[in-house]
């Protein structure tokens, strides 16, 4: 391929070098990488495995676990019934899930379930932005502990996403909402709240309103009828379970297998997690991220107004996600990062650590995968891999450094 103008050939096969880096030092199995700037494309490649049992190559059409990469897709479902005036951010979530009409909130320094106090219920907004006061089971605390004993990670095979939500609604909140930023399930529940107000399953709703007009042929909750030995598997440097951040132990093995094609559960789905319940293609990915970047539309389907689109990239929060006191795991760094609706906004990127523009918005998936887009530079960016816990190596940093140094105009 041509080198692009305002690009480095040399400096963008670093970017090559460093990918099968991963794959020699037994980081990753395999991943792929692609970068467009405006409509061209300027570098795809993919290294290593995506089975590595089967001695498979990680391909442009292997299909990967997005996981938390669903939520922008959630997000912008809210939106699309924002614009429509079917719902408003300030609407309480009690006003369409009654099962949250009574929630209660822990106290500060709760030890136990039982020390609660009254709350309000929580906003759409609140559960766009993760101040909602929900969890997830790999977080630190007394909610994230008892819904790991309930089991409440919205996994593919756990079940109707109605039933999981009302579960939820039984414990309190972990703080009062806005109080605080957590990373949470409150995407799932949105999930439901798009079933609710469309009157259609969230599978559904996807595929008319957002993958069709886009072309995303290859993604859903559930690996595609015909796609034979595409779909990776994926792997863990950690002992025991690979989602189990609070009890993590390194092993032996750092690409130990974890789920496989032929007993995945994303192969008999029966929950429509709209928190990470997706599997798909980079390239159809990068079509959801270019219609972000390009306000709205892609190749004249509009999902959305740009005006909403600018909105849901600017920072919603009272400042960055560190100085909202966040105990919690995250797909990003927390100082100079912001939080729009459906991913991270990067306010400083001296406060990140990590070369980038203002207002870059991103956002990540457990198994490491991985988009952000700067539409200062025009640039659309997504990397795949298969390992959980995306927190084992600093890849994202390291992949976003290589970009922008690869870039010379």
């Amino acid at each position: 391929m041509i080198c692009p103008p305002g690009f480095d050939a040399d400096r963008l096969d670093r970017i090559r070098i460093w990918m099968q880096r991963y794959v020699d030092d037994r980081k990753y199995a395999g991943s792929s990488f692609l970068l467009r700037q405006g409509q061209d494309e300027v570098l795809f490649h993919a290294a290593g495995h995506r089975s590595k049992e089967q001695n498979l190559p990680f391909e442009r059409d292997t299909i990967a676990r997005i996981y938390s990469m669903t939520k922008p897709i959630t997000s912008v479902a809210i939106m699309m019934l924002v614009e429509q005036g079917l719902i408003h951010l300030d609407g309480q979530v009690s006003d369409l899930i009654p099962e949250f009409r009574n929630v209660q909130a822990l106290i500060p320094g709760a030890e136990r379930l039982d020390q609660t106090e009254d709350t309000q219920p929580p906003t759409l907004h609140h559960l766009l932005t993760h101040t909602s006061g929900l969890s997830y089971p790999f977080n630190p605390g007394v909610l994230p502990a008892a819904m790991n004993e309930m089991d409440l990670i919205f996994s593919a095979d756990q079940g109707p996403l109605k039933d999981r939500v009302r579960e939820l609604a039984t414990l309190p909140l972990a703080f009062q909402p806005g109080s605080l930023w957590e990373y949470s399930v409150g995407i799932d529940v949105l999930g439901r709240v798009v079933e609710i107000v469309s009157g259609q399953p969230l599978d559904k709703f996807f595929q008319a309103q957002i993958f069709d007009p886009l072309g995303m042929t290859e993604t859903g909750f559930k690996v595609p009828k015909g796609a034979g030995d595409r779909f990776a598997s994926l792997y863990t440097p950690l002992s025991g379970d690979a989602m189990a951040l609070n009890a993590t132990k390194e092993s032996t093995d750092t690409l130990r297998l974890v789920d496989e094609p032929g007993a995945s559960p994303f192969e008999r789905t029966t929950t429509f997690s709209g928190g990470g319940g997706l599997v798909g293609t980079i390239d159809d990915y990068a079509k959801f991220a270019d219609m972000l970047k390009n306000r709205g539309s892609l190749n004249g389907q509009r999902l959305l107004g740009p005006k909403t689109v600018d909105f849901m990239m600017v920072n919603h929060l009272p400042g960055d996600i560190a100085s909202m006191g966040p105990q919690s795991f995250a797909e990003q760094p927390m100082e100079g990062t912001g939080f729009g609706l459906g991913g991270a906004v990067v306010m400083n990127p001296g406060r990140t650590r990590t070369p980038g523009s203002v207002g870059d918005f991103s956002w990540g998936g457990m198994a490491s995968t991985f988009f952000w887009l700067d539409r200062v530079n025009d640039l659309t960016a997504v990397f795949f891999t298969q390992l959980s816990p995306s927190s084992s190596y600093p890849s994202r940093a390291e992949l976003k450094a290589l970009v922008l140094g690869a870039m010379i105009d």
